[in-house]
C-alpha cells in the first residue's frame, strides 16, 4: 500500500513554520514528513534557508506518529560525511525509529560555498559512495580510521547513538545513480514518474526496498491563479535537464527563471480540483513509488492541508 507524505520545504518558509507545519501535517493524516536541506533558497523570492538539523530537532518534539526524511543531505562537500554521521545518529536518536536519512550528490549552489571546486557528476557519484561508507562505519559506534580517495577520519567515535541505525535513502535521477541507490542505500528518492529509473533501481537489487517520489503541487481556489503561484515561487521545477545541479548561485537562478513561462511548469498539479492531484499521484504510483510526497508551492499551506485531509487523503486511499 502506498504511503504518502509532505513536503517541508526549507526554501520557502522560516524554521517556526516549518515546526507548526509538520505538526499539522502529523494531524491531517500523512505517513511522513520531508525536509529539504539547502544553505541557499533556489531562487531570492523564495527567501529562506533554515539549517535542517536545528528544524529536524524541535520536529521531533511536536510529533509523535510520522516518520521524517532528509529528501536530501548532500554529505559531500559543505560538511564532511563525518558530521553528516553524527547529526543523523542524533536526529535518529530524538525521532526514536522515525528518522530517514535521504541523500544526494548535491548543487554547486550549495556545495561551492567554502570555496572548493565543483566535481563532475561521476566524481560526485563516487564520493557519495565513499561518504555512505563512511557514515555507516561511524554508525557502528567503533572507532573509525579511514583514509580514502575523498575523505580522511582519523580516530573518529560516535558516542551518541540511536538503537537503530536509521535508513539511508538515495536520491537519484539516472540509472547510474539509480544502481548506487540499490547497491549501497536502503532506497531511492526521485523527482519523476520515470518508470526506467525504477526499473534500474529494480534490476540492481533495489526491487525490495522503497522508492520515495516528490510530486510538486499548488492547490489554490482557482488553477490561473495557482499556476502564477508556482511561476513566483518555484520557477525552478520549469528548467531543463541538469541546470539545477550546475548553476552556481541564487542570483544565476533568478535570471535563469526569467525565461520560464506557464507552459514550462504545466505538469504541475494546479487548482481546486482533487482529480487533477490524484491524477499526478497515479502516474508516480504506475512508475513503481511507494512512497509519494507532496510539495505545496507557496504560501497557502495551511489550506492545503485542510484540502488534504477532508478531500485528497481520502481519494487516495
Amino acid at each position: 500500500m502506498t504511503k504518502y507524505g509532505y513536503t517541508l520545504s526549507s526554501e520557502e518558509h522560516p524554521p517556526e513554520r516549518l515546526v507548526a507545519l509538520a505538526g499539522r501535517a502529523e494531524e491531517v493524516g500523512f505517513d511522513f514528513l520531508t525536509l529539504s536541506d539547502h544553505f541557499h533558497p533556489w531562487t531570492t523570492r523564495q527567501g529562506q534557508s533554515p539549517f535542517a538539523w536545528s528544524v529536524l530537532g524541535a520536529v521531533a518534539q511536536v510529533t509523535s506518529r510520522v516518520d521524517v526524511l532528509t529528501a536530501v543531505t548532500c554529505p559531500l562537500i559543505r560538511m564532511h560525511p563525518a558530521l553528516v554521521a553524527q547529526a543523523a545518529a542524533t536526529t535518529a536518536r530524538l525521532f526514536q525509529g522515525r528518522f530517514q536519512l535521504g541523500l544526494g550528490s548535491g548543487e554547486n549552489l550549495n556545495e561551492h560555498i567554502l570555496g572548493d571546486a565543483w566535481p563532475a557528476a561521476r566524481v560526485r557519484l563516487e564520493m557519495l559512495e565513499e561518504a555512505i561508507a563512511v557514515i555507516r562505519a561511524l554508525w557502528e559506534g567503533e572507532t573509525v580510521v579511514h583514509r580514502g580517495r575523498y575523505y580522511v577520519v582519523d580516530e573518529a567515535k560516535l558516542f551518541t547513538l540511536p538503537e537503530k541505525s536509521p535508513p539511508i535513502l538515495v536520491a537519484a535521477s539516472g540509472s547510474v545513480s539509480a544502481t548506487l541507490a540499490a547497491e549501497e542505500g536502503d532506497g531511492l528518492v526521485g523527482v519523476a514518474p520515470d518508470a526506467d529509473l525504477l526499473k534500474a533501481f529494480r534490476h540492481a537489487g533495489g526491487r525490495d526496498k522503497p522508492r520515495f517520489g516528490q510530486v510538486t503541487v499548488c492547490h489554490g481556489a482557482d488553477a490561473s491563479e495557482a499556476r502564477r503561484t508556482v511561476l513566483e515561487w518555484w520557477p525552478n521545477t520549469g528548467l531543463p535537464g541538469d541546470l539545477a545541479w550546475e548553476v552556481k548561485s541564487t542570483a544565476l537562478f533568478d535570471a535563469a527563471v526569467k525565461l520560464v513561462d506557464e507552459e514550462d511548469v504545466e505538469n504541475v498539479p494546479c487548482g481546486p480540483d482533487p482529480g487533477a492531484f490524484v491524477e499526478a499521484v497515479r502516474r508516480y504510483e504506475e512508475a513503481g513509488y511507494d512512497h509519494i510526497f507532496l510539495h505545496q508551492v507557496g504560501p497557502g499551506q495551511e489550506a492545503f492541508l485542510d484540502f488534504v485531509q477532508g478531500e485528497l487523503l481520502p481519494k487516495l486511499r
